[in-house]
């Protein structure tokens, strides 16, 4: 990692415009939960995928990445890739089956 990484800063604007989203999604995921502990699954994913969908929560998360990600430096090392790269390569998102 290269040493102007080991240590970022935010400001506090930036903070707290990621914990808004953040807050809003993990609330609003968990409170879907708490309501549709006792009601059928198909009913509860339906409303997951709409809430996803409807609040735009895939948005919300990239803009909390673009938050994060901006006090990194992204000067590619040897390998050609930059310290987030790097770090994050292990990361396997969802595929179809």
């Amino acid at each position: 990692m290269r040493e102007n990484n080991r240590k970022i800063t935010l400001t506090a604007d930036q903070a707290l415009q990621a914990l808004a989203q953040l807050e809003f999604i993990v609330l609003s995921l968990h409170r879907m939960g708490s309501h549709y502990v006792d009601k059928p699954v198909a009913d509860y994913q339906r409303a997951t995928t709409d809430f996803i969908d409807n609040e735009r929560v895939t948005g919300r998360l990239a803009q909390v990445r673009r938050i994060l990600t901006e006090p990194f430096d992204l000067t590619l090392g040897e390998d050609d890739m930059d310290d987030i790269e790097r770090h994050l390569q292990g990361v396997k998102p969802w595929r179809p089956d």
